[in-house]
């Protein structure tokens, strides 16, 4: 995998690193910048991983799923092409949810878990740029 780009939100603490199967000789713009953010949201196979700040230097930090205090890993996102009909089928497979596409401040996206209980962010990339937008 390639590491597509990269956003940063000091504010909050963590990192977004989106990493897919391109060939970088294709990457558009620099890392992190506008052109790169917004050619990497319409890729096809993006993960995004999530890195809160300062737990690789805490010597109490524990492993578990990330989601629990102390946080460390977050999570993982995948893009899909309508949100709400993957979250349809979801539900109908049984998937435990942790938060629904209209739950909370940040409508159009949701989390879900896997059997080991990690958290999936199920994302598209018109709802993806306008939250980055509203975070930045």
């Amino acid at each position: 995998m390639t590491l597509l780009t990269k956003l940063d939100f000091p504010s909050m603490k963590f990192s977004l690193y989106f990493m897919g199967y391109e060939n970088e000789k294709e990457l558009k713009g620099d890392l992190g910048s506008g052109e790169r953010n917004e050619w990497t949201m319409t890729r096809k196979a993006t993960i995004e991983l999530t890195h809160n700040w300062g737990t690789e230097k805490d010597l109490e930090f524990k492993y578990h799923n990330g989601n629990q205090e102390p946080k460390g890993f977050g999570h993982i996102g995948l893009m899909v092409p309508d949100v709400y009909k993957a979250c349809e089928r979801f539900e109908k497979l049984g998937v435990n949810f942790i938060k629904k596409p209209d739950d909370g401040k940040m409508k159009g996206i949701a989390f879900i878990t896997d059997p080991d209980g990690y958290w999936i962010e199920i994302l598209n990339s018109k709802v993806t740029r306008q939250i980055v937008e509203q975070m930045s």
